[in-house]
């Protein structure tokens, strides 16, 4: 079955992206939605890396949830910060050093990190060693790393278990 579907949640994925764009779900559509769905990882199956497996689905929900929560409040501290004292902004640049090192959980991470406002994730250093981040306001970036190895890289492991 993995010949036919190499991967079919992204194929799922690609049929409701397919519905969503044409906004219908007439039978032309879905047939051709469908081919493509199949079609397209098909095609490009032997360009898939390996990624790990996510072990506790659960717990991915939590981080989601924690990630929206972490967004919005972070939002609220940047607008405050430029709206009250923008001369106390004092920008940082360091490295983030991983534990982790497969190529799907430091994604997460570093998108994570990107996504919430006042931070940005600029590169991944070679062999994963760590993540080069931008903190748009931070005093004391080891904070911020025990924020982010606590809150995020902590998580991630026990949701991919490695």
């Amino acid at each position: 079955m993995k010949n036919i579907f190499p991967t079919p949640w992204l194929s799922l994925f690609l049929l409701i992206v397919w519905v969503l764009l044409f906004n219908s779900v007439a039978p032309g559509v879905m047939v051709l939605g469908a081919l493509f769905a199949w079609f397209i990882p098909f095609l490009f199956r032997g360009a898939w890396p390996y990624f790990a497996k996510v072990k506790r689905p659960d717990l991915a929900v939590v981080y989601f949830l924690i990630l929206l929560q972490d967004i919005v409040v972070a939002n609220f501290k940047v607008a405050a910060l430029i709206l009250r004292k923008p001369r106390s902004i004092r920008p940082a640049l360091f490295v983030f050093p991983l534990d982790m090192k497969e190529e799907l959980p430091v994604t997460i991470l570093a998108s994570t990190i990107t996504l919430t406002p006042g931070t940005v994730s600029c590169e991944i250093t070679r062999g994963r060693k760590g993540i080069l981040i931008h903190a748009f306001s931070e005093e004391n970036p080891e904070d911020l790393i025990n924020t982010i190895r606590n809150r995020y890289e902590r998580r991630l492991k026990e949701i991919f278990q490695c």
